[in-house]
């Protein structure tokens, strides 16, 4: 019987079970798709991120999938440049694009060198296993496994939930995910990126008439990615979008996107959810990631996150589990180490979300506002650099994190 099932095999799923096989505690991480390609995966590691995949030794592992260092962040008011910040920023190490599939593959590919780790793709979790009404003590009912899809019936010590925002782990353990009010969507594009653009991968915003917009070099060679953000309510029936982009990005792009007409692809529209469960846990049962808090997509924290909460989950989990051998951990001991989990991991993520919507009210103020924006802009050679030296200063708790996550496993 496998101690541990982990649902979802995302970054948080693969880094657990794989700390979890490395340590000797047999874990199944299930995925319900056949493999990693998604038309959409988040690709930026802060310097918090990097330095979780660090910690668990997973830096060579990064150098083999398709990776690009940002070189900057410039920010765009009309036509003219605000300011650019140059990476990394007085970090350690710049923010860095990552390919997710590749990465996620070679994860699970490390995780299937362990003997006691088991892989099944491909086939979706129908459910969870509740204890039955003659095992059940007066005590909250607990969970003791998963049903598949096909049939199967798998049964362990402990279930994550590290299956998404839309998770299903999260729905049938009746744990309520609180959102925050939804005003936006984003659509994702990709096209051809221009000559030379990956040598300076700036990450470009740009405010134009009435239009907030982002662009920059993906992990992949030659790709360009653009989100653009629109009102949720808003329709998306237009065709033409090089004319539509030509006249908004900067000058230096405006030729890239009237000849790159026909590489761009049809957008793919992205609901933002951002939520938080008040109980990421239930008994024998615990989520992570997005399943318990969906991260906007501001400043890329969702990766970063998910990595962190993985250190936080194998530093609490490791010990009940070591300590119990080869007979089943002690419920009241593992109980407690989930609700010490969501303790320390929740302070952050409530802080980090305060941080994402702060910045991203600022950007729908520069939208709404024409004058101010106007404003900024003439002036922007007078303004931009007091903007700059403010804004750097507030991006670093999104970049290295706010509170210390170490993997600490003797």
């Amino acid at each position: 019987m496998p101690r541990v099932i982990i649902v979802g095999a995302g970054p948080t799923g693969a880094t657990l079970a794989l700390l979890l096989a490395r340590r000797g505690i047999p874990v199944t991480l299930i995925e319900a798709t056949r493999d990693f390609q998604r038309q959409f995966r988040g690709e930026g590691l802060m310097p918090s991120g990097l330095d979780a995949l660090t910690q668990m030794g997973l830096d060579p592992l990064l150098k083999t999938v398709p990776h690009r260092p940002l070189s900057a962040w410039e920010f765009w008011l009309n036509d003219r440049r605000l300011f650019r910040a140059d990476e990394p920023l007085g970090s350690a190490r710049p923010c860095t694009l990552v390919s997710q599939p590749p990465l996620l593959e070679a994860l699970v590919q490390t995780a299937q060198r362990q003997p006691n780790f088991e892989w099944i793709a491909g086939t979706a979790v129908k459910d969870v296993l509740w204890q039955s009404d003659s095992e059940a003590s007066q005590n909250e009912n607990r969970v003791t496994g998963v049903h598949l899809t096909d049939g199967r019936i798998l049964k362990a010590d402990l279930v994550i939930g590290a299956d998404g925002r839309a998770s299903v782990i999260r729905k049938k353990a009746e744990l309520i995910l609180e959102t925050q009010p939804k005003s936006i969507d984003v659509l994702w594009f990709e096209l051809l990126a221009p000559p030379g653009y990956a040598a300076d991968n700036r990450f470009c915003t740009v405010v134009k008439k009435g239009r907030v917009f982002s662009l920059f070099h993906g992990a992949e060679e030659g790709k360009m990615h653009l989100a653009w953000a629109i009102a949720s309510t808003e329709p998306t029936e237009q065709k033409d979008w090089a004319t539509t982009f030509a006249a908004l990005v900067p000058p230096e792009f405006v030729e890239h996107f009237q000849l790159a007409k026909d590489s761009i692809s049809p957008p793919m529209r992205l609901s933002v959810l951002v939520g938080r469960c008040p109980r990421w846990h239930r008994p024998g049962l615990l989520l992570l990631g997005d399943a318990a808090h969906p991260m906007s997509p501001v400043r890329a924290q969702g990766i970063n996150m998910a990595l962190r909460d993985a250190i936080a989950a194998a530093n609490h989990l490791i010990p009940v589990f070591k300590t119990a051998d080869t007979s089943a951990p002690n419920p009241t001991a593992l109980d407690r180490a989930l609700a010490h989990i969501q303790t320390e991991r929740e302070p952050e993520i409530i802080q980090a979300q305060k941080l994402q919507a702060h910045e991203a009210s600022r950007g729908e103020l520069l939208r709404r506002f024409g004058l101010l924006r106007q404003g900024l802009s003439i002036f922007s050679p007078l303004v931009g650099p007091a903007i700059k030296q403010i804004w750097t200063q507030q991006q670093q708790p999104l970049r290295e994190g706010i509170t210390t996550v170490r993997l600490n496993l003797s």
